[in-house]
């Protein structure tokens, strides 16, 4: 009895602890730099070219997040900015495992870029 006991609560211990999946990963990290993003928008602390950058909603099943990861690294304005290069670091991580680690692994549903660009209320609370 005392035997069967360990192995379950070392099967559940050894479950918890799988690494994620390309999925799951990509999905938590996308989550993160849009929140990060939102913070960073409401944030009175910070400098003014925050307000330039371009609007950073990411949908991973959205085909065009890649362009929209890519143009937000590549934005030119705000590089003093510590913030800023530490969410588009976290930007160009994202792209990273998407186009090359999780590249077969993830399925893009749509690829309405507009949908990128004004978010709906559902869009965001199904992400």
């Amino acid at each position: 009895m005392l035997l069967s006991l360990i192995a379950l609560l070392s099967a559940a211990l050894l479950a918890s602890a799988a690494p994620p999946t390309c999925y799951s990963r990509v999905l938590s990290l996308s989550k993160e730099i849009t929140e990060s993003f939102k913070e960073l928008q409401t944030s009175k602390d910070v400098d003014s070219c925050v307000t330039t950058l371009p609007r950073l909603y990411l949908d991973i099943h959205n085909y065009c997040v890649l362009a929209k990861l890519r143009d937000f690294v590549a934005y030119p304005r705000c590089d003093t900015v510590l913030e800023v290069n530490e969410l588009k670091e976290k930007a160009r991580s994202l792209y990273t495992i998407l186009i090359s680690y999780c590249r077969r692994d993830l399925v893009f549903l749509t690829d309405d870029c507009n949908a990128l660009e004004i978010p709906t209320e559902r869009s965001i609370t199904e992400s």
